[in-house]
């Protein structure tokens, strides 16, 4: 159900409520049009080396230029004394790639299986078990100002703020805010791709504030923040449209807290949980961001806009897990010049918040999340009609995967022992680097060479097999389920 402001003028007038300086209940609801992790950019004036990710004055040994160039990987595939060093110029250099349709895209995908078995040993996946990897090394940043909020009520821990506040703790911008795709100035590349999904329909996200006093000013307001079943409406320039209608359902991703407002500013109280939709790009690895010993702070702006900061500590290997397998470990890394082994030393290096009681161990990260919202009307479900979070059947098989990669991540960083690729994954570019080399000379070389998955039995989605052993033929794709048209 999808409502125009200017046909409710008077519901408007009782959402809004009273201007300021009066006394009585008032509403404000928003939904959010950026969503992305709060990452200080510290860009240097004037930097002139070509080629080079503008760096900023934070990071200042630069940004992430993993497997940016053949260089790269070779160094990469250099720590593993078991390569053959031959074998490895070959890797970074194809033979015969002049005489595939799509050089650029046959060599990526070699790159991105290479780079995805990079362990102690053969046959150990690196995305899956990145402690059997060694440390690549992040570039860290090493500013002092970072935005964010106090989690630890602690002023000697952490960062400034950029307005000079202390004790600011958003720890995954000192382990990624180097990340090369993950910095800019509101155009970093995966802020770009995730805040298209989220505007496209991915999820929705709103926030509604209310309280009794002034909007401007009431020590005895509420802040609801969550998912939204109702896709974003957009105006005729692809940006968020104003004052239309959305409902917050009170069930999964869904927040309330109490809060006091002064000058605008909307400060929440701590609370040990917060529920609000993941970063994400697909509907794999979409899902609850559960952050602990969360709050926000919240800037309701003249203009009917708000802008904020959601703050808290993440479990760091969810984090992880959303980065890396959004695609695959490999393909993640060569195409965003990122390596997900050195973010996962990153993360665990810099962890500092939900410690585990029995390992002694922090397993959150402090972070913080930057948003932006429009005016909306945010009004509850109709009892009659419950609403959930919506789900997309077709790509169903697709989370499930993610859940069980995610699920093998966490075994494997937990117990070091070593976990397969759970199949319908595509790590290591199984099946594509199979489909994507034909016609190229050297390939039978490769798949000879490069470790891979192997999974007995199982089909693709176009039925086509998993398994290069022959011995083991995989089984035809089961028959669709024939419907019967009788009724009772």
């Amino acid at each position: 159900m999808i409502w125009r402001a200017s046909a409710f003028a008077g519901f408007a007038a009782l959402l809004i409520g009273a201007s300021a300086g009066q006394a009585a209940p008032w509403t404000r609801g928003y939904v959010v049009g950026t969503y992305e992790f709060a990452f200080h950019y510290g860009g240097r004036a004037g930097f002139t080396r070509a080629g080079e990710v503008e760096p900023g004055s934070d990071c200042p040994h630069g940004s992430t230029r993993h497997f940016s160039n053949p260089e790269y990987v070779k160094a990469a595939l250099s720590r593993q004394k078991w390569r053959d060093p031959a074998d490895i110029e070959k890797i970074g250099a194809p033979p015969g790639l002049e005489k595939v349709a799509g050089p650029a895209t046959t060599r990526f995908s070699i790159w991105g299986r290479a780079v995805s078995y990079r362990g102690y040993r053969r046959g150990i996946e690196t995305y899956v078990n990145p402690f059997a990897a060694e440390d690549t090394g992040q570039p860290q940043v090493t500013g002092r100002i970072s935005e964010g909020l106090d989690l630890d009520s602690n002023a000697k821990t952490g960062f400034a703020s950029p307005d000079g506040e202390k004790g600011v703790d958003n720890n995954l911008y000192r382990a990624w805010g180097c990340d090369a795709p993950w910095r800019g100035r509101g155009n970093a590349t995966l802020f770009l791709r995730s805040n298209d999904k989220m505007l496209d329909g991915l999820y929705t996200i709103v926030v509604r504030i209310s309280g009794t006093k002034d909007p401007m000013n009431d020590d005895d307001a509420v802040v609801e923040i969550g998912y939204s079943p109702d896709r974003i409406i957009k105006d005729a320039r692809n940006a968020v449209a104003a004052d239309y209608s959305y409902r917050l359902p009170r069930s999964t991703q869904y927040t309330r807290f109490k809060a006091k407002v002064r000058g605008g500013v909307v400060d929440t109280e701590q609370v040990a949980e917060l529920h609000m939709p993941r970063i994400a790009w697909l509907y794999d690895h979409s899902g609850d961001a559960a952050f602990r010993k969360a709050k926000l702070r919240l800037t309701m702006k003249p203009d009917g806009t708000m802008t904020g900061l959601v703050a808290g500590y993440r479990d760091w290997r969810d984090v992880y897990n959303q980065n890396t397998f959004g695609q695959s470990g490999g393909e993640q890394g060569v195409r965003e010049h990122e390596d997900a082994v050195a973010l996962y030393y990153a993360l665990r290096r810099n962890a500092d918040g939900m410690r585990d009681a029995k390992t002694g161990r922090f397993m959150g990260i402090s972070t913080a999340y930057r948003i932006s919202a429009m005016p909306a009307f945010v009004v509850d479900p109709d009892p009659a009609q419950p609403v959930g979070i919506r789900g997309l059947e077709a790509e169903e098989w697709r989370k499930a995967s993610y859940e069980a990669i995610a699920a093998a991540v966490t075994r494997a960083t937990s117990t070091r022992i070593v976990q397969d690729v759970p199949p319908g994954t595509t790590e290591a570019a199984v099946p594509r680097l199979e489909y994507i080399t034909k016609g190229l000379p050297s390939r039978d070389y490769f798949l000879k060479l490069l470790d891979r998955p192997h999974y007995a039995h199982q089909v693709d989605r176009q039925g086509k097999p998993l398994t290069d052993m022959p011995e083991e033929p995989a089984p035809p794709p089961p028959k669709p389920k024939q419907v019967s048209s009788a009724r009772p």
